[in-house]
């Protein structure tokens, strides 16, 4: 198996991570990854914000929460049920800002595509990750938008990235759900 091919199959979704902090040349090799990714047009509509503050990352969240309670309190009730946070106590988030296209093709399919590069490597890398679009909802305050979101962008995707608290193995492959023909 090559290392791509482990990675793939060794990766899961890491919804509680220590306090352990990524080391900033890791984050940056990650999100390298993400620029490698291919887009339609090779557009590349996307911006990578690497946030590795941990108060930055705190106050997001807190903000996030906050206005998932006002939008919608059985949401707000789920996430209270997993730990009370959006981010999974994570020390480090990459949001990927997708530019404000008016264009035929979907730039989200872009935006997933970076965010799949960027968790394999960090797989690669022994680092795990979630991708989360739940904080969405924080970006519809002004506040973040205007220090995180460039000008004709918006929040597309987050990656979210650190360490497991417990690890755990990844999801169960269904094989029946590949049709050959």
């Amino acid at each position: 198996m090559t290392e791509t091919l482990a990675a793939l199959a060794t990766r899961h979704s890491c919804r509680c991570f220590t306090d352990a902090q990524v080391p900033a040349e890791r984050l940056r090799s990650i999100a390298e990854a993400g620029l490698r990714a291919p887009s339609a047009h090779n557009r590349q509509p996307w911006r990578f914000i690497v946030i590795a503050d941990k108060e930055a990352i705190e106050f997001i969240d807190a903000t996030g929460m906050a206005l998932l309670k006002e939008a919608d309190e059985a949401a707000h009730g789920r996430m209270m049920d997993r730990g009370g946070k959006l981010l999974y106590n994570a020390t480090a988030m990459i949001i990927i800002a997708a530019e404000k296209l008016d264009a035929p093709f979907p730039v989200s399919i872009d935006v997933g595509i970076a965010a799949s590069h960027m968790v394999i490597a960090a797989t690669s890398l022994g680092i795990n990750s979630c991708i989360v679009g739940v904080p969405k909802i924080a970006f519809k305050s002004g506040e973040l938008v205007d220090k995180y979101i460039p000008e004709g962008f918006e929040f597309g995707v987050g990656v979210l990235l650190g360490y497991a608290l417990e690890p755990k193995a990844p999801h169960e492959v269904d094989s029946t759900k590949i049709i050959e023909m």
